[in-house]
């Protein structure tokens, strides 16, 4: 994967407070209705390739949504489901920016990564949750790779060069 955008941009921030949300993101954070509504929304935008969330050892809240390219991804950000979850998120901020300005529009396929920790502060005045740190990483895919049995992206992305191997095939695996 390439980098596509480093940079918090509004987006970045936007795309984070609306996937994680209206919960305050426990362990099973994927199971409160909020969560849930809102990546079922993201899911049925049109455009987005698929989700998958998860949590990492350090205690991070990950979710990894593939797009079709930048104009699905600026639909995403601009849509009402989204620019709810922000304003649920975030009350007093406003997000003026044009979203990934810097992201040519040709730019393929884009995978969004939120990671969201909380704080074990209360959250500050106006905020919803006690946002501890945020990040959002923009990539896009590269040539190579190998996927044994199945593979962590959605089907549909493309990938040139990956190598998919049965796992009956795979070796150490009877055939």
């Amino acid at each position: 994967m390439k980098i596509v955008g480093s940079r918090r941009s509004a987006i970045a921030v936007a795309l984070a407070a609306a996937l994680s949300g209206q919960a305050t993101l426990p362990a099973g954070a994927q199971s409160q209705p909020g969560f849930a509504a809102l990546l079922d929304a993201a899911r049925a935008h049109p455009g987005c390739l698929g989700i998958e969330t998860g949590r990492t050892t350090s205690g991070k809240q990950v979710i990894f949504a593939w797009f079709e390219d930048k104009a699905a991804l600026v639909a995403w950000y601009k849509s009402d489901a989204h620019q709810r979850a922000m304003k649920v998120a975030f009350p007093n901020l406003t997000f003026s920016r044009e979203p990934l300005p810097d992201t040519p529009a040709d730019s393929g396929q884009i995978l969004a990564i939120v990671s969201l920790k909380l704080g074990d502060t209360p959250p500050s005045e106006g905020a919803t949750m006690p946002i501890g740190t945020i990040g959002i990483e923009l990539y896009t895919p590269l040539p190579g790779g190998v996927a044994v049995g199945d593979r962590f992206a959605p089907k549909t992305i493309r990938v040139p060069g990956l190598r998919e191997i049965e796992l009956g095939t795979a070796v150490g695996r009877p055939r």
